[in-house]
């Protein structure tokens, strides 16, 4: 199949005029051609969308161990401009989190929309101190036996720790080597933050939610993050979690290269104001999703709204474009073979209108989804 006459963003680098060509789901060209295709004149496409951090959407909850519900979420997403992405669990007990590594494992493979990486496992190894809408009841010290099995039900792309707990470093080391590790839902300090970066973590659950805060005389593990240089930072971009001035300046101190834009989405995305749940927990949806007692409980947005949102907020446009499709796909080692339109890798891409204000088409692997 060929694209033809469209703005292309390649490489991760630059726009350029040109076609796309792509054959058994790979791109093989980005030369003009003179063979037939598909006109995109006055369209722009960039590579899908991969939204690494997600628990439901349209009804649909990746914790519910439900397969039906993963191939709702993949539908969703196609329509949103994504094309792949990591179903999120939540704390739960644990024959729970088997259910749901189980639904996803069986899910992979047959998406009829955005595919699937493997797992975000959001919990259960976190803080009660900074558990946010997590259920303190089902939190658990690290436990690397524990971990090792549930990645053999499904591949883990992302699990969080919270480094000031007990074990937690070692798991670290140890987990480091199956997937990335993420700090999270914790109330470490800057010091031990930047340790459990020498041991191994690499990545950051949605910045400066859920953990400890910059300030004068400590800079907690949001400073630690920001300092670090190397740590990788996801980002709830739907002007809630975070307001649109501190974005810019996480954006700016990260620079282009270490964010990425999550959506955080529950089930009640794309659905009327009501009541739900994530994680046995019932969720009140107002504009925003709460717990009863007022805790924000994962967004209500999508990348694709959130891509806009920090454009209006000014943030570069090409870091924009990278932390929606290679920042991800970097973090969770997907950037071999998707995240950006380059020769040799998937045809995952997002055909947009002019203004980029409109999801037009949307490929994944070479198929269209949308």
């Amino acid at each position: 199949m060929i694209l033809k006459n469209a703005s292309v963003f390649a490489d991760s680098k630059e726009f350029m005029k040109t076609d796309i060509t792509f054959e058994k789901g790979i791109i093989t060209s980005l030369e003009k051609t003179d063979k037939e295709g598909i006109d995109c004149r006055g369209k722009v496409i960039l590579p899908g969308f991969i939204d690494i951090h997600i628990h439901g959407c349209n009804r649909a909850d990746a914790s519910h161990g439900k397969t039906e519900e993963l191939e709702t979420m993949s539908r969703f997403l196609a329509d949103k401009g994504v094309t792949s992405f990591c179903p999120t669990t939540m704390t739960l007990p644990v024959p729970e989190i088997k259910r749901a590594f189980e639904a996803i494992s069986n899910a992979m493979g047959n998406e009829p929309g955005a595919y699937i990486h493997g797992v975000n496992m959001e919990g259960p190894f976190i803080s009660k101190a900074k558990k946010g809408a997590q259920a303190e009841e089902n939190i658990l010290s690290p436990d690397y036996p524990l971990f090792e099995q549930l990645s053999r039900i499904c591949p883990v792309k992302l699990v969080d720790i919270a480094p000031e707990t007990e074990g937690a470093l070692e798991f670290t080391e140890k987990a480091k080597e199956i997937c990335a590790v993420s700090l999270a839902h914790t109330a470490a300090d800057y010091e031990t933050v930047r340790e459990a970066e020498k041991r191994g973590i690499s990545h950051a659950t949605h910045l400066f939610n859920a953990m400890t805060g910059l300030g004068s005389r400590e800079a907690g593990a949001v400073g630690a993050v920001l300092d670090s240089g190397k740590i990788m930072a996801e980002l709830i971009c739907d002007g809630i979690h975070i307001c649109p001035a501190a974005l810019r300046i996480a954006f700016k101190t990260l620079g282009e290269d270490r964010t990425i834009i999550i959506s955080d989405s529950m089930m009640a995305a794309g659905l009327p104001d009501g009541e739900y749940s994530l994680g046995g927990q019932r969720v009140i949806k107002k504009g925003d999703a709460r717990l009863e007692d007022g805790t924000l409980a994962g967004s209500v947005t999508n990348l694709f709204e959130e891509f806009l949102n920090v454009i209006s907020y000014g943030i570069p446009l090409r870091q924009a474009i990278k932390s929606v499709t290679i920042n991800p796909a970097k973090s969770i080692g997907a950037d071999s073979f998707t995240g950006s339109i380059t020769v040799g890798k998937r045809a995952d891409l997002t055909v947009l209108s002019g203004d980029m204000k409109t999801v037009e088409n949307v490929y994944a692997r070479g198929v269209k989804i949308k």
